[in-house]
């Protein structure tokens, strides 16, 4: 068994990051860290524990977890604080979140933690259908929970980098909207203090950056970044698919770019809040500061 006796005989638990291996959990297991919390009480779980070396050497327990099948016996133990963060498998994120939620509630979770999308119960973000069914699951379980509902993150912007490189042109059918965007490292470092706390049962929390920039101003401050002029080219959806199918995208693809471009238009990602900044106990980056990290 995981858990032994301390001196005042009560039972040590742990706090579980299901989907270590990916960006932001791994960032979340090295800000826990930074937060003091013992290597032995973190348990980095996730499908490809050769990607967890690196934590595992520094005496964070690592276990394999796989959302498909959520076996939990040695990773998920009665009074633990658990992490689900959600997938990026379309069209089976739902029933993969429900099996993971189960199983957390089955092993005797203290608390579920999950990461939503923005806005998740009225938004017209395409990725919401998704988020707001997992928060119905997560409220029927029975087990504590806390919800972080995160904005966008800068590094969705990553490939629209080596593309201004080249061209000095943003391209985009966003129009005027606005984006309250973050780094992961803002987001993980947040939620290690949600994870690392008492004090956050049942409460939903939208993340998001302490400021949201419309592309113009992501155009000149890119551009002020790489040292030339950038600028924002509005153009229509349709003009917007036929540019990124042009570019090598398959339809698919290109057409769910879009109309996520048609929900920044719409305000899906406009929304500012400072519990972000104020989970993480540090203001958020600024814009330039989040696109120096792509650079």
């Amino acid at each position: 068994m995981r858990k032994q006796l301390s001196d005042t005989g009560s039972t040590s638990v742990s706090i579980v990051v299901a989907g270590a291996t990916g960006h932001l959990g791994h960032l979340v297991v090295e800000r826990l860290l930074d937060r003091g919390i013992a290597p032995e009480e973190v348990v980095a779980a996730g499908r490809k524990l050769d990607r967890l070396a690196d934590l595992a050497d520094r005496g964070v327990r690592t276990a394999a977890f796989d959302y498909a099948d959520p076996r939990t016996d040695g990773v998920i133990e009665a009074g633990d604080t658990v992490l689900l963060i959600s997938t990026d498998v379309p069209g089976g994120r739902v029933e993969l979140h429900r099996a993971a939620i189960e199983a957390s509630a089955k092993a005797g979770a203290r608390r579920i933690v999950y990461t939503s999308a923005a806005k998740a119960d009225d938004t017209p973000l395409v990725l919401a259908p998704d988020h707001r069914a997992t928060e119905e699951a997560l409220r029927a379980s029975g087990v504590p929970f806390t919800i972080l509902r995160n904005n966008w993150y800068i590094e969705n912007y990553a490939a629209t980098i080596d593309q201004v490189r080249e061209t000095g042109v943003v391209l985009g059918s966003a129009g005027d909207g606005r984006v309250a965007s973050a780094t992961r490292d803002d987001y993980a470092t947040a939620t290690a203090a949600v994870l690392a706390t008492e004090g956050h049962d049942d409460d939903v929390y939208e993340l998001s950056g302490d400021a949201a920039w419309d592309f113009d101003e992501f155009a000149a401050t890119l551009g002020g970044l790489l040292g030339r002029d950038v600028s924002y080219r509005r153009v229509s959806p349709e003009e917007h698919v036929a540019a990124l199918t042009a570019g090598g995208l398959d339809g698919g693809t290109a057409a769910f770019l879009v109309a996520l471009d048609g929900n920044i238009r719409d305000g899906a990602l406009d929304l500012v809040r400072r519990d972000l900044s104020r989970l993480a106990g540090r203001p958020t980056a600024p814009l330039a500061e989040q696109l120096r990290t792509l650079l």
